[in-house]
């Protein structure tokens, strides 16, 4: 993950806050060192400012897109719609204005690394499960999985987070959308369903309750 935005306050919290929500970070402080770094160690996604000195944004955006499809997010204190469609026609995948929540900002970096995953083909691999996010399939030491479309989106949401704890109400955006009804008891029955299909050849649990807290896909101590 590339951060480029010229606010060195900016830069320095959201490099602890991406390392805290799992990802790698790295910062540049400008447009142009921006660019280069990019260009030099092609990232996963970048998070680009708009206003910047020298080398704005735009011009970033725009040069990064030529050369390659990595996911951007940009991030301006411009609220008109003329300056999202700007970012957004230069080449950047989502838009974020100034001042942003935390989480929304983590979420939809989440959702664009997903999408460009979904893209590319790649399988998604933890342990000994396996997951093609081009065909819908996914196997436990070489069995494949009979899913739901639920089941699938569920296992996807945790292993695109191996690790890491995910709320209850950050899965339930995730795989049923945000702002619908269904409540924890019904994702507390299809993490039952995924539990039961990843342990039917007796492989060892995977997906972990944390009470009163969430979930974590991790492999049990050993």
């Amino acid at each position: 993950m590339l951060v480029i935005d010229d606010d060195l306050q900016i830069t320095s919290f959201l490099r602890r806050a991406l390392a805290y929500a799992g990802f790698s970070v790295d910062i540049a402080n400008g447009g142009e060192e921006g660019l280069n770094r990019a260009l030099l160690n092609p990232p996963d996604a970048v998070v680009l400012d708009v206003l910047m000195p020298g080398l704005d944004g735009l011009d970033v955006c725009r040069r990064l897109r030529e050369g390659g499809d990595v996911p951007i997010l940009m991030l301006t204190a411009r609220d008109e719609v003329s300056d999202r469609v700007a970012g957004l026609e230069t080449g950047a995948d989502d838009y974020l204005v100034k001042p942003f929540a935390l989480d929304e900002l983590i979420a939809r970096l989440r959702a664009l690394l997903r999408r460009a995953s979904r893209d590319r083909g790649e399988r998604i691999r933890f342990a000994d499960l396996e997951l093609d996010p081009g065909t819908h399939e996914a196997w436990r030491a070489g069995r494949r999985l009979d899913l739901t479309a639920k089941e699938y989106d569920l296992l996807l949401a945790f292993l695109t987070h191996p690790r890491q704890v995910l709320s209850r109400s950050w899965l339930l955006e995730q795989v049923w959308g945000m702002g619908s009804d269904v409540d924890s008891h019904v994702l507390e029955v299809y993490v039952g369903y995924l539990r039961g299909k990843l342990e039917a050849g007796g492989e060892p649990r995977l997906i972990h309750t944390l009470r009163g807290v969430g979930y974590v896909l991790r492999e049990e101590a050993r």
